[in-house]
């Protein structure tokens, strides 16, 4: 189970507001590019200044960069947005914007700079292993148990109580990681049922 099987219900509250977008000429190359700019922009700065209060920015800019993930696909999906641009832009900018985000974390004393280095390498890997299976004749492979949607309600709530004034203990040396684990065992999941979906089809 992954958050992301939440994802219609998310879509639905805001499809009013993509209406009014698309109405008001808004692309989602344009939706998809302000949230990218927007999550660099945060990550670097708090990675430039590590004040654990600046921390709960993350949590609200999760929670509204979830908001614009699903507002570029149904302006793409709904409204005749779709392109080739558009495609790689999508999966680009996720990417870019995940590693900017869980980077401040590598500047606060309670975690190590090599796990959380671990963690954003290998989150790149689990959305780079979804992609893949499109190009062996799958789907875009979303399986968790930690795909995109996870790993921002994770990282949110974990920046949510470091803002909060979490103080240190030494099992938080084990966060991160943690959350490596978890991002591996979603890496062999998607393979593997990328795998299998190919092989189902070549044998339709």
């Amino acid at each position: 189970m992954s958050i992301y099987a939440l994802k219609p219900k998310f879509q639905a509250l805001l499809r009013p507001l993509t209406r009014a977008l698309f109405a008001a000429g808004v692309t989602a190359n344009q939706v998809t590019l302000s949230a990218c700019v927007i999550s660099v922009a945060l990550g670097l700065w708090l990675s430039a200044v590590p004040d654990p209060v600046l921390f709960l920015l993350i949590p609200l800019w999760m929670f509204l960069r979830m908001a614009f993930n699903a507002i570029d696909g149904m302006l793409a999906r709904e409204f005749g947005q779709k392109s080739p641009l558009g495609a790689y832009l999508n999966e680009l900018t996720d990417v870019i914007s995940d590693a900017c985000l869980y980077l401040p974390f590598a500047f606060l004393a309670c975690f190590e700079l090599l796990w959380v280095s671990v963690f954003i390498a290998l989150s790149i890997i689990v959305e780079m292993s979804g992609v893949i299976g499109l190009m062996v004749g799958a789907s875009r492979r979303y399986d968790g148990p930690f795909g995109k949607s996870d790993r921002a309600f994770v990282i949110g709530a974990l920046a949510l109580a470091v803002g909060l004034g979490m103080p240190a203990q030494s099992w938080q040396q084990w966060v991160f990681p943690v959350l490596s684990l978890l991002c591996g065992w979603t890496i062999v999941r998607r393979v593997r049922s990328g795998l299998a979906e190919a092989r189902d089809k070549a044998a339709a």
